[in-house]
């Protein structure tokens, strides 16, 4: 490697300061409960604990784990409080070696035999099978098994939105959609200091916790992070080109350095996109699942994204033949409709986002009763007092 490459290299990584080490070492230790479904009860939780627990558990059955990770929104939290962004889902990385699939089907075994340990007293646990736990406690189950992506994702499900994801890593070709969300924090360190220190930590004796950003430069990503930047790189190589992450940033407040760099990111994920999820199908799923995923607890914003993407589809998109861009802007619409019912929104005459009749492929009996005693009047009396037009083209 060259003294440029490791340079460069070098800037990925930053020691995290006494108060970035406090804020992660408060979310190791917080509780989260895990929802059983039916009458499954709940698993009281804390990161730290389900880490150690998967941890060792694997190196029993002989694996080895590189390293263990804090990512995504919860790391970018640790590093900047006050980032816009919030935090809901914890994301965890095991680093390890997934050679096969009785590999991956050993993760998988692994971490619902550890979901036995966090039963409350007096669960008989000898009737719990392997799937009975996964039915009910799995949110998301993901296996990617390619020449370039190998990894294995676990959601363990939260009524909140705040689901733990354990995600087992063997090579990842993307890590991140947008520098912000880039960053990536080593556990073993703070893991390690837990179980072998008997003085607590205090800003003169803590252990040396080190931050990356796959993005690259790590001070550049903190930077957007801090100013609320939306930058990324080769957004097209991104599954669904990063486009529902984009609107959701947009609607928390973060904005791209310059008018110019917004709509060339906008035409490359718009792109992309479409050729992920060409089906209109796939794209109510793809949509709704978001939502759901993304906005649990605050869904009062998933209007406002959906009326960003709308805006973003419909500025942005050249990849679509006419009939196709109208089919996915009246989907757009439609859901934006069903958010506003959703939070029981009467919209007033002098303060509205009013849209036209909904495709016809929308045939949700409540969605429709809504529209047609609620907005349909509306529409019909719209003139010049309304603020915003979101027509179905």
């Amino acid at each position: 490697m060259s003294s440029g490459d490791a340079s460069e290299q070098g800037r990925r990584f930053c020691v995290l300061s006494w108060e970035q080490v406090q804020r992660l070492d408060s979310i190791l230790g917080e509780t989260v409960p895990i929802h059983g479904r039916g009458n499954f009860p709940t698993l009281s939780v804390q990161p730290r604990q389900i880490v150690q627990v998967v941890r060792a558990r694997l190196e029993e059955k002989g694996m080895v784990v590189r390293d263990v990770k804090l990512n995504g929104s919860a790391a970018s939290h640790v590093l900047h409080q006050d980032t816009g962004l919030g935090y809901k889902d914890l994301d965890l990385i095991f680093g390890l070696r997934l050679a096969d699939d009785r590999a991956f089907r050993l993760v998988k075994d692994v971490v619902l035999d550890c979901l036995l340990d966090f039963l409350p007293v007096g669960v008989n646990k000898e009737r719990l099978t392997p799937l009975t736990l996964k039915e009910a406690y799995v949110q998301k189950l993901v296996k990617v098994c390619n020449d370039t992506d190998r990894w294995s994702l676990i959601s363990l499900s939260n009524n909140m939105g705040k689901n733990v994801e354990l995600k087992f890593v063997d090579s990842l070709r993307r890590q991140f959609e947008f520098s912000v969300d880039s960053f990536q924090i080593a556990l073993d360190s703070l893991l390690l200091f837990d179980r072998c220190s008997e003085t607590p930590m205090s800003e003169s004796f803590h252990p040396t916790v080190l931050g990356e950003s796959m993005y690259g430069d790590f001070q550049e990503a903190l930077s957007h992070l801090h100013n609320r930047t939306i930058a990324t790189r080769s957004p097209e190589e991104i599954r669904g080109g990063g486009l529902l992450k984009y609107c959701h940033l947009l609607v928390r407040g973060f904005r791209a350095a310059s008018e110019a760099e917004m709509k060339s990111l906008q035409r490359y994920m718009c792109s992309r996109f479409f050729i992920d999820f060409p089906d209109i199908g796939e794209q109510q799923r793809k949509l709704e699942a978001y939502l759901q995923s993304h906005f649990a607890g605050m869904e009062h914003k998933r209007y406002e994204c959906l009326v960003t993407l709308h805006r973003v589809v419909n500025e942005s998109t050249v990849c679509l033949m006419g009939h196709e861009r109208r089919q996915t802007l009246g989907l757009i619409s439609a859901l934006a409709l069903r958010a506003l019912a959703e939070q029981n929104v009467i919209p007033t005459v002098t303060n509205v986002t009013c849209y036209y009749q909904p495709a016809p492929y929308v045939r949700d009996v409540n969605f429709n009763n809504y529209y047609v005693a609620r907005v349909q009047p509306l529409v019909a009396s719209c003139n010049n007092s309304y603020q915003t037009w979101l027509p179905c083209n």
